[in-house]
């Protein structure tokens, strides 16, 4: 049976949310026709049913995500993808929905997230109001639309038009606060529907900790209406797994110490709980090292890596200085041979199915630890961030990424894990789905 149901209304819709559940290493396959649904519902982790339902009659809408729902067997996430500026027929398509899943759960306490947000694309929620580039939707060209024009900025008055069920507004400073603030506002609203403020990816993970802790503890079945990403980061919150078992495991390598990276990193413990152990630039000690890793993996983090902690600011001056300006190869050294031993007796002892180095010098080190001849390039995650496999040497074959440690913005490392995650499950699942 598939994890996660997702009711879409156009196929480019479907496609690119579709993407977003791979890069959790979850099988997403997009159909159209309803013997389709049938065809895959227990063959993959994520269906995403486009219904081709944006620009139809409000009526037609319902009933075409009621005749796809009712074919689909009930997963664990049911989400109703939205178009991002909010077109279409939002409000119809996710009463059908809830009215399905009620008539087939009629004990489940049943409740919509709504989080329509895409920080990446542009697309934010702020005070219930829905923005593209920080410009409220009544005043961007969706309003023109001509097939669907846009009449509200507001979220809760865009569903209103459509929906027979009362809506409530979490707003952003509540979100601010963390997913203790968030869960206790959900608790004290009423609401069948809520809206949530988000404005950037972190916002999205912090509704969806909230909404899984209270799913176990509440025992409520959410239901998300978004345009993709946060009904993502809540099939990682709630700990949907693929079907073969749980994403295979990560292990990454960084020596950079900038500002930048730090940045980077911290954005990888939200999206992807990655666990972090430091390693001691002045006494760098690679089991002790290896033994936070193995614990680590021992409580199931998937993600798994290790850093160089941040040296604090000198004060020495005159002879102390220079002497510490001298110095400060030789500690490259030795910071640089810590991580390619942690790589090489890591990738031995963890068996990861991907390594993710960061910086050139961490990248050489460790192809050089692990015996390799060098890299086979498959793939450009983003500028100057490479992905690939190892090619010679004991460990041929496996996935490996670099970047550079300057490059990219705050998500840069996220991508690169969750590309070699998304990598590592095609690999083990195999690159066709035959109906045979």
């Amino acid at each position: 049976m598939a994890q996660v149901l997702v009711i879409a209304d156009d196929l480019t819709g479907s496609n690119a949310t579709g993407a977003l559940y791979a890069r959790l290493g979850l099988r997403a396959v997009t159909v159209g026709a309803l013997a389709q649904v049938e065809r895959y519902a227990d063959r993959v982790d994520v269906l995403v049913v486009n219904t081709a339902s944006r620009h139809l009659p409000p009526d037609r809408a319902a009933a075409a995500v009621r005749a796809a729902a009712g074919t689909a067997d009930a997963a664990p996430l049911i989400v109703k993808r939205v178009d991002t500026t909010l077109r279409g027929n939002p409000g119809s398509e996710l009463d059908a929905l809830v009215d399905v899943l009620a008539a087939r759960e009629p004990a489940a306490r049943i409740r919509t997230l709504a989080v329509p947000a895409f920080p990446d694309a542009g697309r934010t929620t702020v005070g219930g109001l829905h923005l593209v580039d920080g410009v409220p939707l009544t005043r961007t060209a969706v309003a023109r639309d001509p097939f669907d024009p846009v009449r509200h900025s507001r979220v809760a008055d865009v569903l209103g038009a459509q929906s027979r069920r009362s809506t409530g507004e979490l707003a952003l400073d509540v979100v601010e606060r963390g997913p203790d603030a968030v869960a206790a506002a959900l608790r004290e609203s009423p609401a069948e529907t809520v809206v949530c403020d988000a404005t950037e990816n972190a916002h999205l993970h912090t509704v969806a900790r909230a909404a899984a802790r209270l799913a176990v503890e509440d025992r409520i079945r959410w239901v998300a209406l978004d345009s993709g990403p946060f009904g993502a980061a809540l099939a990682g919150e709630l700990g949907l797994r693929p079907a073969g078992g749980p994403p295979a495991r990560i292990l990454a390598v960084v020596g950079s110490v900038t500002d930048r990276t730090r940045t980077q990193l911290t954005r990888t413990e939200a999206a992807l709980d990655a666990r972090w152990a430091d390693l001691d630039p002045a006494a760098p000690d690679p089991g002790a090292v290896l033994a936070r890793l193995r614990a680590a993996a021992a409580e199931g983090a998937t993600v798994l890596g290790v850093r160089v902690a941040p040296v604090p600011s000198a004060t020495a001056t005159g002879s102390a200085a220079k002497a510490a300006a001298e110095s400060a190869p030789r500690a490259a050294a030795r910071i640089l041979r810590a991580l390619a031993e942690i790589a090489r007796r890591a990738v031995t002892e963890l068996c990861p199915g991907g390594l993710y180095a960061s910086g050139g010098d961490v990248a050489a080190a460790v192809t050089s630890a692990l015996g390799a001849d060098g890299f086979a390039i498959e793939t450009e995650v983003l500028p100057l961030a490479i992905a690939g496999r190892l090619v010679g040497g004991p460990h041929d074959g496996l996935l490996f990424a670099t970047k550079g440690g300057l490059i990219g913005g705050p998500d840069a490392a996220r991508d690169c894990l969750e590309h070699l995650r998304a990598a590592c499950t095609r690999h083990t699942l195999g690159p066709t789905l035959s109906t045979t």
